[in-house]
C-alpha cells in the first residue's frame, strides 16, 4: 500500500500503480480516497458490489441467520420452485 498526498500525484501517476498496489490518497495527512486495482477479468460493477458496505452487511446477516437457524437444502428449493415455473414463449414473427 502506498500513501500519497493528493497535491503530490497526478491522475497519470495513479495509472502507473502495479496490479497489486493500492494507493491511499490523503489531504493534509488524512485519508480521503483509495485507488484500488481491479483484477483482470473483473468488471467494475462486480467490484463495486463486492466492496459495497450495505451488500456486505446483507451477506453477513444472511450467513449469521443460516448458522443460527439452518437453511433449506438445494433439492427442497428445487422442489418448491418446480411448480412455479413459467415458460415464456417466443412470439413468432413472420419474416419480412
Amino acid at each position: 500500500m502506498r500513501t500519497v498526498e493528493i497535491t503530490e500525484a497526478s491522475l497519470a501517476d495513479y495509472g502507473r500503480a502495479t496490479d497489486e498496489e493500492t494507493w491511499v490518497l490523503t489531504r493534509k495527512g488524512k485519508p480521503v480516497a483509495a485507488v484500488v486495482p481491479i483484477r483482470p477479468g473483473m468488471d467494475p460493477d462486480t467490484w463495486a458490489l463486492s466492496h459495497d458496505a450495505k451488500i456486505i452487511e446483507i451477506i453477513n446477516r444472511s450467513w449469521t441467520n443460516y448458522r443460527e437457524k439452518g437453511g433449506v437444502p438445494l433439492d427442497e428449493v428445487r422442489r418448491r420452485l418446480a411448480g412455479k415455473r413459467t415458460v415464456r414463449r417466443r412470439s413468432r414473427r413472420k419474416p419480412r
